[in-house]
């Protein structure tokens, strides 16, 4: 299975040469196929290959047949007259979606192409949003609708304010730079938790440089106090991370080894803690492996549904049919999946009543209404 570095690695040689314009026009499509001439990724179920985006032809309702109950469990959260769609194709590496409850926008990271892009709930039109974005990768939504970003290059977390400045959340601990933070959640107390792994440290994602900090996972408090409170040894690589609803349990997500990294690196699994009253964490176990069916569905990413059940996008390399989405109980059930032609990075919930999950898939951005709503600021 390929690992998710060398899956970018690759997506990057085949696809450096492509020209990058600044501005981006709305959501683009490749050309349909016919049976004679089959073009593009394999399809997850159909041959020619599915045609995901706006101008594909109308999927058959009552169920998306890419939508799959693994348990009966998952019935509930499936909104029957829903499908898959291909929002917008055309990035190196889609990471970090978020969406803008008061701008009714999403926005994602297109991380070797230096930039972030918005995608426009009222027309469909994607655009520019920032250019340089020092190689951003993860992005949310705080609680007061500022956006917050995770910064490969300038190795730090910053929020952007509603006045159009920059504040610096974190670039340090221990008076010794950030790796390259990843991925970034707040917490309803005001401060942000984020994680800290080695990616950025590459050419293709940030920039080459000599680490001083092993990862780890940190919260930075209102006053700007950077804590570490879960260390390479309890994670090893940490990737995403989200909240169970009641903020009383924190997910981790553990993937390959990075730049730099002198242990083994982790597995493409997820930790699971429980939260403190004083922000500690505790009782640390693996929430699963993620291997379905003898495949290994690696996450990148997590987000919770108010039910507390947890949404992974899945990295299953070239096993056709295994990559898009995982979804999981609290317990660490397996109840449903969500097949997509490309490895999903990561994933969100959005739109006005949080039932969207929109998800950065690779080269492109795919979405889907569900029967349920993100536990997540929007």
């Amino acid at each position: 299975m390929l690992t998710r570095r060398q899956f970018v690695e690759t997506i990057g040689a085949a696809a450096g040469a492509a020209a990058v314009t600044p501005r981006v026009s709305a959501a683009q499509t490749p050309p349909r196929t016919s049976p004679q001439t089959p073009q593009g990724p394999p399809s997850t179920v159909t041959t020619p290959p599915r045609d995901f985006g706006p101008s594909a032809p109308p999927t058959t309702y009552f169920t998306d047949p890419d939508v799959i109950a693994v348990d009966p469990a998952f019935d509930g959260y499936v909104q029957a007259n829903s499908a898959i769609t291909r929002l917008w194709t055309g990035a190196l590496w889609a990471e970090g979606p978020a969406w803008c409850g008061q701008g009714r926008y999403l926005v994602w990271s297109d991380i070797p192409n230096d930039r972030q892009l918005r995608w426009l709930e009222e027309d469909g039109r994607v655009t520019v949003f920032r250019q340089p974005s020092n190689n951003s990768n993860g992005n949310t939504f705080d609680f007061q609708g500022r956006q917050v970003s995770c910064e490969h290059l300038t190795h730090r977390v910053v929020r952007y304010e509603h006045d159009g400045s920059t504040t610096v959340l974190a670039d340090a601990y221990d008076g010794k730079p950030l790796n390259s933070p990843n991925d970034v959640v707040p917490h309803r107390d005001g401060s942000y938790w984020f994680t800290d792994p080695p990616y950025g440290r590459s050419l293709y994602e940030g920039r080459p440089g000599r680490r001083e900090l092993p990862n780890g996972v940190y919260r930075v408090d209102a006053r700007g106090t950077v804590t570490l409170v879960a260390s390479e040894q309890q994670v090893p690589d940490p990737n995403g991370l989200a909240f169970s609803p009641d903020y009383r349990t924190l997910y981790v997500v553990s993937t390959g080894k990075g730049p730099g990294d002198t242990g083994p690196g982790g597995k493409g699994d997820m930790f699971v803690f429980d939260v403190g009253a004083d922000n500690t964490l505790s009782n640390a176990k693996r929430f699963a492996d993620f291997t379905i069916d003898g495949v290994k569905c690696s996450p990148d990413g997590v987000r919770c549904d108010v039910d507390g059940n947890l949404w992974c996008p899945s990295n299953a390399g070239r096993a056709v049919g295994y990559s898009g989405v995982t979804v999981w109980t609290p317990q660490g059930k397996l109840i449903g999946r969500i097949r997509l032609p490309e490895v999903c990075g990561n994933l969100c919930f959005g739109g006005p009543k949080r039932n969207r999950l929109f998800m950065a898939a690779s080269q492109s951005v795919y979405a889907v209404y569900v029967n349920t709503q993100g536990a997540a600021p929007a």
